[in-house]
């Protein structure tokens, strides 16, 4: 029996800062979250809401999209908007609420209902030792002191493996890359488009860097003014909240990733990776004795439920994953943080491109739901440069005291010139309208692929939501696609590289940050000629089913 259309207290304040999508947004959130709205209940209509409230529909329309994408409601065809499966939280569902998953402030995010959102669990001050502990089960064993070795069930540092993963390149090794240039069109994924940097920023950065005599040892937990300077950009930017003594910096994600198989797991554990998934990840568990064990993912991501038993850490991307794209929605998120909480296990978020989204606003990260289980791991690499290599990773206290002593036995750390320039990259507020600016311009980008592409990628256009890069699934092996484009001058990666064991996909992994626009239109444009003439295309789709209409002369 269909369950009768809701009527809820809202409220659209002009007067409070923030835009009044995320008002909205917020408040639904905070009903799905007390459990004022149950599974199956039908929301009000777009319309409806925007008349109740006084606002354009489009205002509720995008409240609504938001809420979509992260996976609180589900719409049906001519019937309307539903509380999704598994959406509604509370005690036992995966902690206790957040910030507002789209990043906004408590007060932009409600009005009237602000004390019921203090009550759904808001974190306390950045800083606050309560952060950490507030709302969430103790962890046996461990210490919230910033040097407590304690942390339970996890070795101490004892000796230093083969630091081969560390060195792994970034992003072309990890993809199985070549390191030297493309064909005239790139569309190898992975790769940041460098030439979007402000060159007098750049310079600024390194002029300040250059002025400062750097110290005779480095601290191994990394430079302080920029662990300062990154716990107000991650707050902003990915709803991550930390203090400086929380992140330690890295040399990238493989670097992060080698530094927590040293400090927290012993050789043979075992640690699962998303299948398919990065194969870096993959090289740096194994280069350490770890025996890494696929997770599958489908197009919402990770899947929680089918996790395999004795793991002892579970490496993920859930804002983009990678290669498929998928997002991982607000339940699967709970779902997830039950299971590591009851298993024992830790949680790796490799949010390696989570500032790029062109459907909605950027998801938080998975930290800010549960800073007790998850690790949080992020690089320059895809926002900036990989020149730099510079990473961060934050962690609960005690796991990042573990972590820093890891960097220190084993001479592990990032370039002190380099944490330098980056920290007063970011400290001008460079970083931040560097990922505004590359945000506009690769959604060009996208929407220059998905011209060519997008007729049907509903049904074989993976992850073009968000990121630096899509997969296109084929027919004919994948490995042929490549070779024949390649012939034409266009290189690309393809998906079977992203499989530790059987390939059960074919396709092509595209990125569109490694050639200027005109070029990724163009070379999709080549792509799809190859693919025509090829016959390479899904089942059930046809040679109609991709344009060559998809050329752009923006720049």
């Amino acid at each position: 029996m269909a369950r009768h259309t809701l009527e809820l207290a809202l409220v659209a304040d002009r007067d409070l800062p923030g835009p009044l999508t995320s008002q909205i947004a917020g408040q639904l959130r905070d009903a799905l979250t007390d459990g004022r709205l149950a599974t199956g209940e039908r929301l009000p209509s777009t319309r409806g809401l925007a008349d109740l409230l006084g606002v354009s529909r489009t205002v509720v329309t995008g409240a609504y999209a938001q809420l979509f994408a992260e996976g609180w409601v589900e719409g049906r065809h001519g019937s309307g908007t539903y509380v999704a499966a598994g959406a509604p939280g509370g005690p036992g569902r995966g902690g206790p609420a957040r910030a507002g998953l789209d990043g906004s402030s408590p007060r932009a995010a409600t009005h009237a209902g602000a004390a019921a959102r203090a009550e759904a669990g808001l974190p306390p001050a950045a800083g606050s030792p309560a952060q950490i502990s507030a709302g969430l089960p103790a962890v046996a064993g461990t210490s919230a002191a910033a040097g407590s070795p304690a942390v339970a069930g996890f070795p101490a540092v004892a000796g230093s493996p083969a630091q081969a993963g560390a060195e792994r390149a970034e992003p072309w090794a990890g993809d199985g890359l070549s390191r030297g240039a493309g064909g005239p069109f790139d569309l190898r994924p992975g790769i940041a488009w460098t030439a979007g940097i402000d060159r007098a920023a750049w310079r600024r950065a390194w002029r300040g860097a250059a002025a400062r005599v750097p110290p005779g040892l480095p601290d191994p937990q990394g430079n302080a003014a920029l662990r300062a300077a990154l716990t107000g950009y991650l707050r902003r930017s990915r709803g991550v909240h930390c203090t400086a003594g929380q992140i330690v910096v890295t040399r990238g994600v493989a670097g992060s990733l080698a530094l927590i198989a040293i400090a927290l797991l012993q050789p043979g554990d075992r640690v699962g990776v998303e299948e398919p998934g990065y194969p870096a990840a993959r090289a740096v568990f194994a280069a350490h004795g770890l025996h890494t064990v696929p997770c599958p993912v489908d197009s919402g991501g990770l899947v929680p439920d089918a996790l395999p038993d004795g793991l002892r850490l579970v490496y993920t991307t859930p804002a983009h994953q990678y290669p498929l794209g998928g997002r991982l929605s607000v339940p699967r998120r709970r779902a997830l943080i039950s299971w590591a909480r009851a298993s024992g296990a830790l949680i790796v978020e490799d949010d390696y491109d989570g500032e790029f989204r062109y459907d909605v606003a950027p998801l938080p990260a998975l930290f800010g739901l549960a800073p007790d289980v998850v690790m949080y791991l992020g690089t320059a690499t895809k926002i900036l440069t990989p020149v730099l290599r510079v990473g961060w990773l934050a962690a609960r206290p005690a796991l990042a005291a573990r972590l820093a002593a890891a960097a220190a036995t084993v001479g592990d750390w990032a370039s002190g010139p380099a944490q330098d320039a980056l920290s007063g990259f970011i400290a001008d507020g460079d970083l931040e309208r560097h990922v505004r600016r590359m945000r506009h311009d690769y959604a060009r980008r996208r929407g220059a692929m998905t011209a060519v592409f997008g007729d049907h990628r509903a049904g074989w256009l993976l992850g073009d939501e968000a990121g630096m890069h899509m997969v296109l699934e084929t027919r004919q092996p994948a490995t042929w696609v490549a070779a024949a484009a390649a012939a034409r001058g266009v290189s690309v990666a393809t998906l079977d590289r992203y499989f530790a064991g059987p390939v059960t996909r074919n396709g092509l992994v595209l990125g569109y940050g490694g050639a200027p626009l005109p070029d990724v239109a163009r070379g999709c444009e080549i792509l799809a000629d190859v693919l025509v003439t090829a016959g390479s295309l899904p089942t059930g789709a046809t040679s109609g089913d991709i344009t060559a209409s998809g050329s752009t002369n923006q720049d």
